[in-house]
């Protein structure tokens, strides 16, 4: 199945993906694009068993997205419901995953989110990863919230405003218990982001690969993270910084 070798000792703690590519795999065989998510939804359950048998510790699936409420409303009907049906906890405790999900949760249909709740209560003490779908989510609604709190916390008085960090930003953002991704992966052939993750990405390693969501295989990530173990994560630093940090050789 895969002749990438990997060092399982710098697997990347946290792997976000956009999941790309579903409704163009559907159009190309001739089928209604909301078949190309049922299938993608078999990827999900294929790379969440492989993140955890890896031994990551997050994994982050952009779902739906504040834009996509823009879709034809058959198509959004039929993502809602395929939120319903695949939210199995056979996957969770199987894998010992724990489920989170983050987003403008307020906008989905009461179904959908009793269901997340269910599914959160459901899987609160797995322990071995934790799966976060960011679904009615988008980087600049996040952020545009998160300056709404701090500034109604400035305005009471209780956050002084020559004190706001880095750190205080974080915190208020949806990601808050979770740590920035070590690796963004993009499937499908994009080369953008698309208002993913923007604050959390500053400094995660970029892959993209051309091959749909719905035909992305164990293979295929092994290949995303071997890309990503070749690289030097310097975070500002110089090769030489980082190296005498590490005390290893500098990769080019």
């Amino acid at each position: 199945m895969n002749n990438v070798e990997i060092d399982m000792n710098n697997v990347p703690q946290h792997i976000a993906i956009i999941m790309d590519g579903n409704g163009r795999w559907a159009t190309e065989r001739g089928k209604e694009r909301s078949f190309g998510h049922q299938a993608g939804v078999d990827t999900v359950r294929r790379i969440t068993s492989e993140c955890t048998r890896l031994g990551v510790k997050y994994l982050t699936l952009y779902t739906f997205s504040t834009e996509n409420w823009n879709r034809p409303a058959d198509e959004v009907a039929a993502l809602m419901g395929l939120v319903l049906t695949s939210l199995e906890d056979e996957i969770f405790m199987k894998n010992n995953v724990r489920f989170r999900v983050i987003g403008d949760i307020g906008r989905l249909p009461a179904p959908v989110r009793e269901k997340l709740q269910q599914t959160m209560d459901n899987t609160a003490g797995n322990s071995a990863m934790t799966m976060v779908v960011a679904l009615s989510y988008s980087s600049r609604w996040e952020i545009t919230e998160a300056v709404r709190t701090i500034s109604r916390k400035v305005a009471e008085g209780t956050l002084q405003v020559d004190s706001i960090s880095e750190e205080d930003v974080a915190r208020h953002l949806t990601t808050n218990f979770m740590p920035d991704p070590d690796l963004l992966i993009r499937t499908g052939g994009e080369l953008r982001v698309s208002n993913y993750l923007l604050w959390q990405i500053a400094y995660s390693e970029l892959y993209f690969c051309d091959t749909y969501w719905p035909d992305f295989c164990e293979a295929d990530l092994h290949k995303a993270i071997a890309s990503y173990q070749g690289r030097q994560r310097r975070f500002g630093k110089t090769e030489e910084q980082v190296e005498n940090d590490n005390n290893t050789p500098v990769t080019k």
